[in-house]
């Protein structure tokens, strides 16, 4: 089990990688920390939030995937129809793009800090791009 500790839009989070449901995710994601980025809100999918990565592979297929993550879930959509993100649930979410509805892998958990999750989304819909950050905790 790979413990995380991350840090967005002012809030920290600790977390869990899922190797057991997602290990090909998991090690592309690993190979990455530490990792920062920005979070923007979602726009089709509900109330979630997410790192667009453009074209970037992470060379993975599906694994362990879902539209339909739960609150503190990670999921990675590894491209295809629409760009490579990273999408976390901060409430309903149907992962969806302006193509229709997608699935993405879910590979890491929250595990605390989920009780400021709509804070979080909150945030970044109505202040804009948040700053976040993945680590070894």
């Amino acid at each position: 089990m790979t413990k995380l500790s991350i840090r967005a839009g002012g809030f920290g989070f600790s977390g869990i990688l899922e190797w057991d449901k997602a290990p090909q995710t998991c090690s592309a994601f690993d190979k990455m920390l530490p990792y920062e980025s920005q979070l923007v809100h979602v726009r089709w999918s509900g109330e979630g939030v997410w790192i667009p990565l453009g074209e970037y592979q992470f060379g993975v297929g599906y694994e362990n995937h879902t539209s339909h993550p739960a609150p503190g879930q990670f999921i990675l959509y590894p491209g295809g129809i629409s760009e490579t993100e990273i999408l976390l649930a901060y409430g309903g979410v149907m992962f969806s793009s302006k193509m229709g509805q997608l699935a993405g892998n879910h590979f890491l958990t929250l595990t605390e800090g989920q009780e400021q999750l709509m804070d979080l989304g909150n945030r970044v819909l109505w202040k804009g791009a948040q700053e976040i950050s993945f680590d070894y905790a």
